[in-house]
């Protein structure tokens, strides 16, 4: 399945946007608390993780694969959280990540914001059938694009064709929704109904959460969501430039031509507002993706309607996608890219194990970034004699 390309990078990036031994800290209990272009190439596999025969002393398949993040990726550090319902793990590779350190957590943003517009849906407050224009009439028109024709559903699955701001790489930074929405709508849009990421689908769905609410989609997913599984490291920045503690640093810099490696640490969150400002931490976005798996956050039909990928041919639900692993488990998801982050969480169906990985940088080409999460996906999750589960 497509690794999405949650790029708010190249665009945020101007306002905002040698191998470590892996390290393991591993807890016998449960933690407490209880919340992008497809891949066209196949993951090439690692063979050093498979040709080595079991050993005592050598690192597990997971340590292996996260270690690639550093050795091959170039990666500054990287870690992991693994839960499940009767224990966690952590594991780090190089230096500069703690279990504990907050950071930017990108396009997962998207993830929240869909369930808070399927639980309004829930509530009657709103219809996925509804149109943009509906709640925000007279806001998308121009240039071919027609608020009339577009559907939440539409912006919830990247089925609207509506321009991704963040690919304007000439526009200045915008630092509210509507200057977000001003670049995207002087763009023609792609065929209706075409799967296309796009983050002006989310900051369109944050309009709409405000519209219908009274209260922006950072208050309403705070109380829905936040608040009720414990995600204590979990925030909105909103223009709040710093980090909060604890937390590591964040670096970029050009993959391609090897230029110097600056510090994001600190970075005007704004421009990417509902489609990519949420700080979280690993053990967090572990226990959300689980919470929604499990269903703790959505009733029924929401839970499907989450699931469904049929507008996109398999690609991508509503606000979350589907990556099929080696071994045919397919798990759920999301994964977030902003300037001096990547992380990635996936869990089974049923939201019994999660994963979430990350590196304190945006700066790994993407053939090497495609392969190694393939490779730490399968090793993790693929382990020997466990058949894989489905949701009927």
């Amino acid at each position: 399945m497509p690794l999405l390309r949650t790029r708010l990078t190249t665009l945020l990036v101007m306002s905002l946007f040698g191998l470590g031994t892996c390290v393991s800290d591993t807890d016998v209990t449960d933690v407490p608390g209880g919340a992008d272009v497809a891949r066209t190439e196949a993951a090439r596999p690692a063979p050093s993780l498979t040709a080595r025969p079991p050993a005592s002393s050598q690192p597990s398949r997971t340590s292996a694969a996260l270690s690639l993040l550093v050795s091959d990726a170039r990666a500054p550090g990287a870690a992991l959280v693994s839960r499940t319902p009767s224990s966690s793990r952590f594991e780090s590779a190089g230096p500069g990540i703690r279990r504990t350190d907050r950071f930017r957590a990108g396009s997962i943003t998207k993830t929240l914001v869909a369930t808070v517009v399927l639980q309004l849906a829930a509530e009657g407050r709103l219809r996925l059938s509804d149109t943009v224009e509906h709640h925000l009439p007279g806001l998308v028109r121009g240039h071919g694009n027609n608020g009339r024709l577009l559907t939440l559903r539409m912006l919830l699955s990247h089925t609207s064709g509506l321009y991704d701001y963040t690919a304007a790489v000439s526009a200045p930074a915008p630092t509210t929704p509507r200057a977000a929405l001003r670049i995207a709508l002087a763009r023609a849009p792609a065929p209706l109904g075409s799967y296309r990421y796009s983050n002006t689908d989310y900051v369109l769905l944050g309009l709409v959460v405000k519209k219908v609410t009274g209260r922006s989609y950072a208050d309403e997913a705070t109380d829905r969501i936040i608040v009720p599984l414990g995600l204590t490291g979990t925030s909105f920045p909103g223009e709040r430039t710093a980090l909060p503690s604890p937390h590591g640093r964040a670096y970029t810099w050009d993959p391609d031509s090897g230029g110097p490696r600056r510090d994001v640490t600190e970075l005007d969150p704004r421009p990417a507002g509902a489609a990519g400002e949420l700080i979280s931490t690993l053990d967090d976005l572990d226990r959300f993706y689980s919470a929604l798996l499990g269903g703790r956050l959505l009733a029924g039909p929401q839970s499907r309607e989450l699931l469904d990928t049929t507008a996109t041919h398999g690609a991508y639900g509503l606000g979350i996608y589907p990556q099929r692993l080696s071994c045919g488990l397919t798990v759920w998801g999301h994964n977030g890219r902003i300037s001096g982050s990547y992380v990635r969480t996936a869990t089974t169906a049923d939201g019994r194990r999660t994963l979430t990985f990350r590196v304190n940088t945006d700066a790994i080409p993407d053939a090497s970034l495609e392969s190694i999460e393939q490779t730490l996906l399968d090793a993790e999750f693929c382990r020997s004699g466990e058949a894989p589960r489905t949701r009927p």
